[in-house]
């Protein structure tokens, strides 16, 4: 199978790689202009741009694009003890010079949808004219058989999805299921499972709030740390359509995606309230 060829099969899947490019050589190297090389972010390799230490250097680079997900360019200079102007020293002996692409392919962000009901199914079609890799989590047949478009759709019990699969760390998570006892369920499911996300919500009113954190409060104590869990769901920006939900969750996810501050979410409703519950 080409380099190409697996490049659109990782891509099919949803599996975030880098394609590392030998975009340019001076002098000695062990590789060729054009030569590249695929790693996913499972730590899988195809190809090759010559081995040994510019090879290691290579792949451990791919590990922190992985993080931010921006395509960079590195030149290597393969030459141990000497140094050059804006680029890496190896401890090799061949002695040239090779510059690097590492193309960040895949998903700006993952995104899981608990619930594939008139909320989920609004939300999944803004999300999907953007560069988010969309799962969507629903028990009902009925209703998973009429929900159109996400990248993966699945029929499973909520709770027992993450017990299965887990949930891939800083992704988002989008808890609006048909009812508060499976919202619960699996809000308290990532709570238990320490997984690291970006953002988890749920959607909910402010009392149906207040009733969460009680319970959960009594569960786990108040030492729980909800920094990342936002709820009532969405910035404050008015609506209550499904689709006008949607879009009040899209834009949070947005404004947390890009770092943004100063926006008015929903949650800071309980700003001045006892159940304040996150860390600033």
């Amino acid at each position: 199978m080409n380099i190409y060829q697996q490049i659109s099969d990782y891509t099919a899947k949803g599996t975030p790689l880098v394609v590392v490019s030998v975009t340019e050589k001076k002098g000695d190297g062990p590789v060729e202009v054009g030569k590249k090389m695929i790693v996913t972010i499972d730590d899988i390799q195809h190809g090759t741009v010559g081995g040994g230490a510019l090879e290691y250097e290579a792949r451990n680079l791919c590990k922190s694009i992985f993080v931010d997900r921006v395509s960079i360019t590195k030149t290597y200079l393969l030459k141990e003890g000497q140094v050059l102007k804006n680029t890496q020293t190896l401890p090799m002996e061949c002695g040239g010079v090779i510059t690097l692409f590492f193309e960040y392919i895949g998903p700006s962000e993952f995104v899981y949808i608990f619930g594939a009901g008139h909320c989920g199914q609004a939300l999944s079609n803004v999300l999907k004219t953007m560069n988010f890799y969309v799962t969507v989590i629903d028990e009902r047949e009925h209703v998973i058989n009429q929900f159109t478009g996400g990248d993966r759709v699945v029929l499973s019990s909520f709770t027992g999805f993450i017990e299965k699969e887990g949930l891939r760390e800083n992704s988002f998570v989008v808890v609006a299921t048909p009812s508060h006892k499976h919202d619960y369920s699996v809000v308290n499911k990532v709570i238990e499972s320490d997984i690291k996300l970006k953002y988890f919500g749920m959607l909910c009113s402010k009392l149906k709030l207040k009733d969460y954190l009680k319970k959960t409060y009594e569960k786990y104590g108040k030492d729980i740390d909800l920094t990342n869990f936002y709820s009532p769901i969405g910035l404050n920006i008015g609506g209550g359509s499904p689709e006008e939900i949607a879009i009040s969750i899209t834009a949070e996810i947005l404004a947390i995606h890009y770092k943004k501050e100063g926006n008015l979410h929903m949650r800071e409703a309980l700003n001045n309230d006892d159940d304040y519950y996150w860390k600033d």
